[in-house]
């Protein structure tokens, strides 16, 4: 009996087997190859939901942000407005530049405490705020807290506004409030980046899912990558909703092949372009550090102190100069906000305000000021501020120069006091040239008291002889006389020391009418002795003048007496001084008017030139004097021909810091 052999079944399964993995292979080769492109596929379609994502926080944040940074300009500007009221025009630039910061902010209201509009910005305020807003106010003023109104207005015409309500408290009580309105619009597209909004379709949907703005470049999103993201508002519920204009990723054929030949030849052309990258980043940079070298060695080397500040106040930048000024070093200052070290405690207030003025946008462009190093010395320094703009064109803060004036000041110093020393010399002269004629005014009082008590004497002897009763009214009389003329040549007295003394300036109200006569007699005394008639001509009202006296005192004695000394070869019946005032516009304008010989014009070209005189004894310095005297007080001296024969000298005072007194 014969079994049936086993090599054929085994054969069998020995050739199925070979042909089975070659099957297997392949099959496993396709599956791969349809595998990685799928694999691929979700990978990527993964990769673009989760960029998305990314993409729409970060769109979200960024909206947060300019909300927030805009909250915080409200809130400055309410404490402003409670603590220290601007001016409307000070409020307006504040408006302007909150709006030139955040255009998606339409509208700004202040409302005081019963509802009245105080000032407004943008667009018109609405006669009723809307219903979500007046929900958004009672919370507010209820918590105390700003809050936000839910989104209104929004059709399919008009997108919708968001109003943020701020309630103002002075002292723990109710002053009003702040309501800005925003456009959703403008949000969207000022913050959106272009790139973003050309593959994705935003929208803000409200609380009840319509939508209030919308913002899609490249047209409506497929519904594949989507996402939503609530905003952080308080008080209102905004909905960001992303939709991908991406289609879904599509499996091609080779995709792996053509990936690894692509990436090949890409990264081929990548290193190329790398290599040349690199290679102009170096030069770049090499050129930039030279640059910035050859910059920092001309700023170290300026003596010019530079400072720049942000719109904020904070400082971002000084140079080496700036910090040898105010004795602190770059690290202790860039990046503090006032107020600084280097403020001196007793122009504080100064500094405040001037800073407050910064931050609203206006600025002094030329100022001086003091600032104090840390071991206590002043330093006065000149200022000149102006916008700091960037490339853009827009203003990013503010570029300040400084410039250390000790030494000016030092030398505006010593030529104050050799001024004062000048005008005590020309005192003592003018004193010295009428020093005969004083003599001779002050025998007539004297010789009349000594007449006057020699007859008193006579009086009381003769009774004392008689035995007759003293005749009361005789001698009460005479005493009177005597008195009275002790008198005056006390005030002669007085008055010549008055002018002498040395004395530092001090700028007082005085009236034009106090100070002629303060010198009316001397003016007198030397008119009666060249036989000159003095006529004083004055309104009944002038202005007052902020002036030291004594320095006005001094010009009018030196221009009346050269007025006099001007008609020594005048006939005696035309020689007439007058001294006349006007208030002409916004000066006090005084008038010395002779009948003399008059100025040649070759004499008036040098006439108020130091030590140019036409005396052969004189110096050359009264009238330069005069001249120096009158512009300390911002004032002018001038001369002009007297129609009648004669000169006309005249001083101009500005009245502005008189405070309008009249005398």
């Amino acid at each position: 009996m014969k079994f049936p052999s086993a090599q054929p079944a085994a054969a069998q399964r020995a050739r199925s087997w070979r042909w089975l993995v070659p099957v297997l292979l392949v099959l496993l080769f396709l599956a791969v190859l349809v595998w990685l492109p799928w694999q691929a596929r979700q990978m990527e379609a993964t990769e673009r939901q989760e960029q998305l994502i990314a993409d729409t926080l970060w769109v979200e944040q960024t909206l947060r942000f300019e909300l927030a940074r805009s909250e915080e300009a409200l809130a400055g500007l309410g404490a402003d407005l409670v603590n220290h009221p601007p001016t409307p025009a000070a409020l307006d630039a504040r408006f302007k530049q909150m709006f030139n910061n955040g255009h998606e902010l339409v509208r700004a209201v202040w409302y005081g405490v019963d509802g009245q509009v105080l000032a407004s910005h943008g667009l018109e305020p609405p006669a009723a705020l809307p219903a979500p807003t007046r929900l958004a106010a009672d919370i507010a003023n209820g918590t105390r807290r700003p809050r936000y109104s839910e989104p209104y207005g929004a059709t399919s015409a008009t997108p919708g506004l968001l109003d943020y309500v701020l309630p103002l408290y002075a002292n723990g009580r109710p002053a009003g409030s702040l309501v800005a309105t925003y456009s959703l619009q403008i949000l969207l597209d000022e913050t959106v980046p272009w790139w973003f909004a050309q593959d994705n379709a935003l929208t803000l949907l409200d609380r009840d899912d319509d939508p209030v703005a919308r913002r899609a470049a490249g047209g409506p999103g497929r519904g594949i990558y989507t996402h939503r993201r609530e905003l952080d508002l308080p008080g209102a519920l905004v909905i960001l909703s992303t939709d991908s204009t991406k289609r879904a990723p599509q499996l091609l054929p080779n995709l792996l092949v053509g990936s690894v030949i692509v990436l090949a030849l890409g990264l081929v052309l990548s290193l190329g372009a790398l290599w040349r990258h690199i290679s102009r980043t170096l030069a770049a940079e090499s050129a930039l550090r030279q640059q910035m070298a050859f910059r920092t060695a001309m700023e170290n080397s300026l003596i010019t102190g530079l400072r720049a500040r942000d719109l904020e106040g904070r400082v971002t930048y000084v140079n080496r100069a700036f910090c040898e000024i105010v004795g602190h070093s770059a690290e202790e200052l860039v990046g503090k906000k006032p107020p600084m070290p280097y403020w001196a405690p007793e122009a504080m207030a100064e500094y405040e305000e001037r800073f407050r003025g910064v931050l609203s946008g206006n600025i002094t462009p030329q100022f001086e000021t003091v600032f104090q190093r840390p071991d206590g010395v002043r330093v006065p320094v000149l200022v000149f501020e102006a916008p700091l703009v960037d490339a853009y064109g827009r203003q990013s803060g503010w570029m300040s120069s400084i410039l250390d004036i000790t030494d000016r000041k030092r030398a505006e110093e010593l030529n104050r006091q050799q001024q004062a020393k000048l005008e005590a010399s020309a005192r003592l002269a003018t004193m010295g040239e009428i020093s005969s004629m004083l003599a001779h005014e002050l025998n007539q009082p004297l010789a009349a008291i000594s007449s006057y008590t020699a007859g008193a004497i006579n009086v009381l002897e003769r009774n004392n002889t008689s035995g007759e009763p003293v005749n009361g009214g005789m001698l009460r009389h005479a005493l009177e006389q005597a008195r009275q003329q002790a008198q005056r040549a006390g005030q002669i007295i007085r008055s010549v020391h008055e002018f002498v003394k040395k004395r530092e300036p001090r700028r007082e109200q005085v009236t034009i009418r106090s100070v002629i006569d303060g010198v009316r007699a001397l003016v007198e005394l030397q008119a009666r002795q060249a036989g000159v008639t003095l006529r004083v001509e004055l309104p009944p009202q002038l202005p007052a003048v902020l002036a030291d006296r004594v320095m006005l005192e001094q010009v009018l004695l030196n221009l009346t007496r050269n007025a006099i000394e001007a008609m020594q070869d005048t006939a005696p019946g035309q020689r007439v001084l007058r001294i006349a005032a006007a208030h002409i516009e916004d000066k006090v304008a005084v008038s010395v008017i002779d009948r003399g010989h008059g100025i040649p014009e070759n004499v008036a070209a040098g006439l108020f030139e130091p030590f140019y005189s036409t005396k052969a004894e004189g110096m050359g310095m009264g009238l330069s004097i005069c001249r120096t005297a009158i512009e300390f007080h911002g004032g002018t001296l001038t001369h002009a021909p007297n129609p009648g024969g004669g000169t006309v000298f005249t001083f101009a005072l500005p009245t502005q810091a008189a405070n309008g007194t009249l005398g």
